[in-house]
């Protein structure tokens, strides 16, 4: 698995906002020389409407949306897009995309939670494929239940801290797997959790596994820490791996600038490892 990522994501920013350039710069700078790094394709109009209303779309291109952790970008639309397309890139090649603005707290009619898109839903959609969505961010992916909840060929599964932002992922339903767990889990039982939960779901037919990488539970992260060291990203990506479908990932969460490349680099190590 290698990296998707355009220069562009480096340019939309908001003063004092979590959700900066600055860290994925850092992050890129560390990768760069370790991985074959493709250029994402801009997302169209009809990418966008697989998985969002059309009045939603519109809202978001004209700048018709109040949300505190959403500014309004110069030129923010395009950087979405962008940032969408940069999933359908990795969808297409196996990759792991780390443009920016994240996605998976955008449902079919909202925003929310620094996302404007549903970069990896958007992907999976157009893929057309039977898929196990594993989101390992710290924050529940609100957005990504809303749009699959009930659909078919699609499951989702996602471990994240509660209490937290965004207050929904409390419990399991329909094809929603949800584990909340606590501020303090750590590795051990976090990675047990996760194993059970992958060993369980590899009876399902599947063709896919698309992956919303957060690495917002590393144990430095100010925003939602659940304990986990750098190495247990690398043993996630290698229980990931061991799962033997084609795979691709987009990056959601992760606020500790220095660690993000270390712990984007030890999930890839993890997952491109040889058996």
């Amino acid at each position: 698995m290698d990296l998707v990522f355009s220069e562009e994501a480096l340019q939309y920013r908001s003063a004092g906002h979590p959700e900066s350039p600055d860290r994925v710069k850092k992050a890129h700078n560390y990768l760069k020389d370790k991985y074959d790094v493709k250029e994402p394709v801009q997302a169209s109009n009809d990418d966008l409407l697989l998985v969002h209303d059309e009045d939603f779309v519109q809202r978001v291109k004209e700048g018709r949306f109040s949300d505190p952790d959403c500014p309004k970008y110069e030129d923010l639309f395009f950087y979405a897009t962008l940032s969408a397309g940069g999933a359908i890139t990795a969808q297409e090649s196996g990759a792991l995309s780390i443009m920016r603005p994240p996605g998976h707290h955008a449902g079919r009619n909202f925003l929310g939670g620094f996302c404007y898109f549903n970069n990896l839903a958007i992907a999976v959609e157009k893929s057309g494929l039977k898929t196990l969505i594993v989101d390992f961010d710290a924050h529940h992916g609100n957005g990504t239940e809303d749009i699959f909840l009930g659909k078919e060929g699609v499951t989702y599964l996602s471990l994240h801290r509660s209490p937290g932002f965004p207050g929904t992922g409390r419990e399991s339903h329909q094809n929603a797997i949800n584990h909340p767990v606590s501020a303090t889990i750590g590795d051990e039982k976090y990675l047990d959790l996760l194993n059970e939960e992958l060993q369980r779901l590899r009876e399902k037919e599947l063709e896919q596994l698309a992956l919303s990488a957060g690495f917002d539970g590393h144990k430095d992260d100010p925003l939602a820490s659940v304990g986990l060291s750098t190495s247990a990203f690398k043993e996630i990506g290698n229980m990931l791996r061991e799962v033997g479908i084609p795979a691709f990932g987009v990056l959601e969460g992760g606020y500790v600038g220095d660690d993000l490349g270390r712990n984007i680099d030890a999930f890839l190590r993890g997952f491109n490892a040889q058996d």
